[in-house]
């Protein structure tokens, strides 16, 4: 690898854990609500969720570039 495509990783994973740490901060009792009502959901409607969130982050990436 290529030190700007580590650079860019590092980056990438640093503003993932910047966006993953704001609605815990904000308001915590919203984040708990959010959790208990992913845990309730069955595996599936977990599972389609996580693959549209990939879809949109791909397609996101291609606009950018």
């Amino acid at each position: 690898m290529t030190p700007a495509l580590l650079h860019s990783l590092w980056v990438a994973m640093a503003l993932m854990l910047i966006i993953e740490g704001i609605m815990p901060f904000l308001s915590p009792q919203n984040f708990k609500r959010a959790l208990l009502q992913m845990a309730a959901m069955p595996d599936r409607q977990i599972r389609l969720i996580g693959f549209f969130s990939m879809i949109a982050g791909l397609f996101f990436l291609y606009w950018i570039n």
